[in-house]
């Protein structure tokens, strides 16, 4: 049997697919609800902890890529090289397309300048990663406007994709740092993942996964005053975050002998693991308010085998019939990278317009100036409309755009591509 036929009969995950669209949607909900002042006596409940969907995001990623790309004989199906080059592919156009996006609303707005906090808005404008109280304590303490070195680095930094690598500040555009994480992730997995599949004791493994996980946030804890960098380290630095991909390979290496040993998880279970991720999330949101140790240690590992019964219970959902239910899936799915990756600024686009359309929109044909000054406040009301249009949004500009372009870099990089991609590859995409 070859490669391809290997891979075409691999499980389906139609929950992993709605995962990854409830990641991505959550991570949207995480960075924009806390933004309307009539809700935030309550919201902060809401979004307090929007990290963990990063966070099982590369626990899914490594799940992932480690069922569809070894073979039955726990080997890469494919050299290296051509690994490197599909997940390169997919990741750019997303992050270049995202990045270029940011900057020139950034740019639009600060000059349109609709609100006074629009005014300073530029590419160069950036804030610095702590986790103490200094931002509240020392207003304006926390801004900080990039010189021509930072820019340029910060740029280089950002095109090279090695922009989580900064730990002082997010640039550009903020949420990206993941896709630089997950290409650093992507270089190690054909020498990791091999290897790791040949563990015997993988529960061992996934504990000490996690213990080592928690060591810098607890060094952390212990010796800073939560800081920068070590903020920023903890947060993005792809070395410090590598146990969540590490643990997403052990658990597909847990799950491919559970299921060849005939395992599937009955109802009983499958609601212990849905109530003991609930009690994990109400615990998390409870800790959060208990100081500021609490987000380090939940952000950094804590939460980490609530991540992992998640994909876990995920994967008990069975394929339906549907072909219709399945592509929506499929299509969901899909859009959930660029739903990460583009959701700050079509909030931007999507918030000023609501502005101008809430003051005298009559006024911007003939006095545009005045037309902007009129400008009124965004609405709850509208914000359901905001989801919905950057679900559609970022479900075009992945099969429109990211499609396109990555196929376009696969046939001139890879210019010998045998057959089409299974089902579960473009998953894993």
């Amino acid at each position: 049997m070859d490669k391809t036929s290997q891979a075409s009969q691999k499980e389906r995950f139609i929950g992993l697919e709605w995962l990854r669209f409830v990641l991505g949607l959550y991570i949207v909900i995480f960075h924009t609800l806390h933004t309307y002042p009539s809700i935030r006596a309550w919201s902060h409940y809401v979004t307090d902890i929007g990290f963990f969907s990063t966070s099982t995001f590369f626990v899914l990623s490594g799940f992932l890529l480690t069922h569809v790309y070894l073979d039955n004989q726990r080997k890469l199906r494919e050299p290296a090289r051509s690994f490197w080059i599909k997940r390169f592919s997919n990741l750019y156009p997303i992050h270049i397309g995202a990045l270029l996006l940011a900057i020139s609303i950034s740019m639009l707005v600060g000059y349109l300048a609709i609100t006074p906090q629009d005014a300073g808005m530029s590419p160069r404008f950036v804030i610095y990663d702590v986790n103490n109280d200094l931002g509240q304590a020392t207003p304006g303490a926390l801004e900080h406007f990039m010189g021509n070195g930072e820019l340029a680095l910060n740029l280089v930094l950002n095109f090279s994709l090695l922009h989580a690598w900064n730990p002082y500040y997010l640039t550009f555009n903020p949420p990206s740092w993941s896709i630089s994480a997950l290409m650093a992730f992507y270089l190690v997995f054909p020498w990791m993942a091999p290897r790791l599949f040949r563990l015997r004791r993988v529960g061992r493994a996934l504990v000490v996964t996690n213990l080592l996980y928690l060591i810098p946030p607890l060094v952390v804890i212990a010796v800073t005053d939560f800081g920068m960098p070590e903020t920023g380290i903890l947060h993005r630095n792809p070395l410090i975050r590598l146990p969540e991909f590490v643990a997403g390979i052990l658990l597909c290496v847990w799950y491919t002998r559970y299921r060849a040993a005939g395992g599937w998880l009955s109802v009983r279970q499958r609601l212990l693991l849905a109530a003991f991720v609930a009690s994990c999330v109400v615990a998390a949101v409870w800790l959060l308010g208990q100081g500021h140790a609490w987000y380090y240690l939940l952000h950094n590992g804590l939460l980490l085998p609530a991540q992992l019964a998640l994909i876990l219970l995920a994967t008990q959902w069975r394929t339906p019939n549907s072909r219709r239910v399945r592509r929506l899936a499929s299509r969901l799915g899909g859009a959930s990278l660029p739903m990460f990756a583009l959701h700050v600024p079509l909030f931007v686009i999507f918030t000023r317009i609501e502005r101008v359309l809430a003051g005298e929109p009559g006024l911007c044909t003939s006095e545009f100036r005045a037309c902007l000054e009129a400008a009124g406040d965004s609405s709850l009301m509208f914000y359901p409309l905001f989801l919905l249009l950057t679900v559609l949004f970022c479900v075009m500009f992945q099969e429109q755009f990211v499609l396109r372009v990555r196929n376009a870099m696969q046939r001139r990089l890879l210019p010998r591509v045998g057959s089409p991609p299974s089902h579960t590859e473009k998953v894993a995409r």
